[in-house]
């Protein structure tokens, strides 16, 4: 009897405790930069009252999130949820703003590490920095997802300790009236431009969390996914909501927290109020709080590459970005593709300028219009499928059904609706991108069918072949 050749596929290595790491790796660069942007929008308190909305929002979606996560547990996330709800169209539609998301937040994470660094070389420069990450933590990923995770959980602890100790060392010069002052977006009181100014800050909000449910990218390589990723999500956000509160009550009353916003190392820079240029404090929160960085820029990297690989799979994208390296069981050429996006856009900045906002902002506000539109993708698929497949398997059940997907279905919808009004120009350049996707898509609409029809014909051919004999693992 002929065999038909196994592809190399995903590696089920992950365990609960490797799938917390990713999950809170993956966003916890989060807490070390990007949010006091926010500041510069709303001031202290009024990022404070956004911070609790997305908090609400982020709650709601991952109890809602996990129940598709653990039913379907697939590579591609929210493509795959959206796919089987809505079909190829909907899968489109999330694997591609997932991809967004993905794909640009890594290039803020990068410059982020380079004006890390630059606070203890002034002479580094901060781009020639990104791109020699992506190159080292591009290899990492290549070499195994048992490797690279179990790096990711290292440094992921790390980061966390380094943010208990940086709050300990600021906290002798905690100051309420620091944080209160001019905190309703640079006033002392609450003003229209309060308002507009909280609805600004929403995706340095976002930022706190965004990139969460990348965890759910690693099901096909978790164990018994049905446990390992309930387990990782819900430990994960609350992690992440007691880490976001406490880094900004502490950053933000140590002096004039004015100075803080619009920069890329806020930690640092209110470390240096309390314990001079010269502390090794000081010294000790650089270098350490790098972990925290690589732990998201490393934990990113995992996510970008498993979501080329499904859509590549599919027949979304090209099929070589499918082919998993048969040594180390990793997608390399996705994780190739997504690095060599990343460093293009790190350099963006020579040849395109949106507003008054630095790089990092725009590539942060960019990551966040392809999440929000994925959240609400992700949502009206849950709810659509508990409709029209209410007998699928669900070992994990959001809980108080259907008010939590609801609310964070409402919730981001207000989300998207702000980050348009404050960032249309973006918004533009994100619609953009994603016409350009749909074009491949639709050009290639046919190759997905032929995949579609190629897999099913020889899976025709090998139960005609097995017919009548023991079925085992090597004929198929």
């Amino acid at each position: 009897m002929s065999r038909v050749k196994k592809a190399p596929t995903l590696k089920r290595t992950l365990g609960s405790f490797r799938l917390w790491g990713i999950a809170v790796g993956l966003v916890i660069s989060g807490e070390y930069f990007g949010w006091s942007y926010g500041w510069s929008h709303a001031g202290t308190l009024g990022f404070l009252i956004s911070g609790a909305f997305v908090a609400i929002m982020y709650m709601t979606f991952i109890f809602s999130f996990t129940e598709l996560s653990t039913s379907i547990p697939h590579a591609g996330g929210p493509f795959a949820y959206a796919r089987k709800a809505f079909g190829d169209k909907g899968g489109f539609l999330a694997g591609f703003s997932t991809l967004v998301e993905f794909v640009f937040a890594p290039p803020a994470i990068a410059m982020a590490i380079g004006a890390y660094l630059s606070v203890q070389f002034d002479w580094i420069n901060p781009q020639i920095t990104a791109i020699v990450m992506y190159l080292i933590f591009m290899g990492l990923n290549i070499l195994g997802v048992s490797i690279a995770a179990s790096f990711e959980l290292v440094v992921t602890i790390l980061a966390i300790i380094e943010l208990l100790v940086f709050m300990g060392v600021v906290s002798p010069g905690f100051k309420w009236d620091n944080f209160v002052a001019n905190g309703w977006a640079g006033k002392n009181e609450f003003t229209s431009e309060t308002f507009s100014g909280i609805f600004a800050s929403i995706p340095f909000a976002i930022w706190f969390f965004l990139a969460i449910e990348g965890a759910a990218m690693s099901a096909e390589e978790a164990k018994d996914p049905k446990k390992t990723i309930p387990r990782a999500f819900i430990w994960g956000i609350f992690t992440l909501v007691l880490l976001a509160l406490g880094v900004m009550l502490f950053a933000g009353s140590v002096g004039d927290w004015r100075e803080l916003s619009n920069i890329n190392d806020p930690l640092p820079q209110a470390m240096k109020v309390i314990v001079g240029d010269s502390s090794g404090w000081l010294h000790m929160l650089v270098w350490l709080g790098l972990f925290g960085l690589i732990a998201s820029f490393h934990g990113v990297i995992m996510g970008y590459s498993r979501q080329i690989f499904a859509l590549a799979r599919a027949g979304y994208l090209p099929k070589s970005l499918s082919k998993v390296n048969s040594q180390f069981r990793t997608p390399h050429w996705a994780i190739l593709a997504g690095g060599i996006v990343g460093i293009l856009v790190i350099f963006s900045d020579n040849w395109v300028v949106f507003g008054d906002q630095p790089l990092t902002a725009n590539i942060v506000t960019i990551a966040v219009f392809g999440s929000i539109t994925m959240y609400i993708v992700s949502m009206m698929a849950l709810i659509k499928l508990r409709r029209s497949e209410p007998d699928m398997e669900r070992p994990f059940k959001a809980p108080f059904y259907p008010v939590f997907p609801i609310v964070s279905l409402v919730f981001a919808i207000v989300c998207l609706i702000a980050i348009i009004y404050y960032n249309f120009s973006l918004f533009l350049v994100f619609l953009g991108m994603m016409a350009l996707a749909y074009t491949y898509y639709y050009l290639t609409q046919h190759k997905i069918e032929e995949i579609v029809e190629e897999v099913e014909e020889a899976i025709e051919e090998v139960l005609e072949e097995i017919e009548g004999e023991p079925l085992d693992e090597a004929a198929l």
